[in-house]
């Protein structure tokens, strides 16, 4: 199961104009810079606590229904659709009364009351569309979480160029870390 992006964030969790004032920057021919460095220290923060921060959504797809429950691997879950498709392409949604999103300690897991739905066709008959996030806007975001966002895009913005030799560039900052750590979502296995 791969995970396809179907809707991706509608906006950053810090903004490109608070993003320059941080920076302090009000030159216009760095807009598409720092908005990189803004999106790049999003995915960053993203893959350090394994949440997203701003609303996407993202599709899974199966052949057959795994035994019990989904485990969906995203977090926090804001919403899911579940469709079903018969040999002819018709597609069938379940309704949100037929399942439940049981979401304990940050993991997130589909549960159907009742059998589930049994798609018609054998190849990808089944799509689960999850969207996950903190908030659909950027306020909604944990202000430490958008704390580390600034931080990393300031330490990036001064440190442009060939900084491959450098082994403390590799390294999450000490700050960013902390900040990250309360939110992050810990895999035990």
């Amino acid at each position: 199961m791969t995970p396809i992006l179907i809707a991706p964030p509608a906006v950053e969790p810090v903004s490109l104009a608070e993003a320059k004032a941080w920076l302090s920057v009000e030159n216009v021919a760095e807009d598409e810079v720092v908005g990189a460095l803004v999106a790049s220290a999003r995915l960053v923060v993203e893959s350090l606590t394994r949440r997203f921060l701003v609303a996407q959504t993202w599709r899974l797809v199966f052949d057959a229904w795994p035994t019990g429950s989904v485990a969906l691997p995203f977090s926090p879950v804001r919403s899911v659709v579940v469709r079903t498709y018969d040999l002819d392409g018709a597609s069938w949604t379940a309704p949100t009364a037929n399942y439940s999103i049981d979401q304990y300690a940050g993991k997130a897991r589909l549960r159907f009351i009742g059998a589930p739905p049994q798609p018609g066709r054998q190849t990808a008959g089944i799509e689960i569309d999850v969207e996950a996030g903190f908030a659909t806007t950027a306020e909604g975001v944990p202000a430490p979480l958008r704390q580390a966002i600034r931080l990393l895009v300031a330490r990036w913005y001064e440190n442009r160029g060939d900084v491959e030799a450098d082994a403390d560039m590799a390294r999450t900052p000490a700050s960013v870390a902390t900040l990250v750590a309360p939110y992050r979502r810990v895999r035990l296995s």
